[in-house]
């Protein structure tokens, strides 16, 4: 596979649409609970490009908020069908996230071998990824998630 290579994919109902060119300059399985709860599942398989290699189509509706390390995390989803396909995040504002179950089949073209935020990874999934990273080296929160992002504290939730 070249480096030039071109990539389709997009949402459910085919609406919102986009072409990548070359490798995804990084790639992750991810447990964090933002990817969580962006794809309702136990965790988010992520694809990074450079913004000037993802070109998309259609119409995108953007949520934006704050991570509990003060930056900003903007998922863009299909308003028609709402599935979440790309994001961009505060800290690396040159690159596009997507989705990677997103891609027109075969969706995991690339190569995948790490994994961030196992901390927080569900107990029934497991992978042989060979790099695991209990965050990555740039989380450093500076305030606490809301309430339904964190685990609960399971000595409080026993109390009468």
């Amino acid at each position: 596979m070249t480096d030039d290579c071109i990539h389709r994919g997009g949402c459910q109902c085919g609406q919102l649409r986009y072409e990548t060119v070359g490798q995804p300059v990084k790639s992750a399985v991810c447990h964090c609970r933002y990817c969580q709860t962006r794809t309702g599942s136990a965790f988010g398989v992520s694809a990074y490009f450079h913004q000037s290699n993802v070109h998309v189509t259609g119409v995108a509706k953007d949520y934006t908020f704050t991570t509990e390390s003060g930056r900003s995390f903007t998922t863009r989803f299909c308003p028609n069908c709402g599935t979440n396909v790309l994001w961009r995040l505060g800290m690396t504002p040159d690159l596009t996230g997507i989705a990677a179950g997103t891609f027109d089949p075969p969706s995991f073209w690339f190569a995948i071998n790490r994994e961030i935020f196992t901390r927080s990874a569900a107990p029934f999934v497991h992978t042989d990824l060979p790099e695991k990273y209990e965050t990555t080296a740039s989380y450093n929160p500076v305030h606490a998630d809301p309430a339904a992002l964190r685990k609960p504290d399971l000595a409080q939730a026993r109390k009468p």
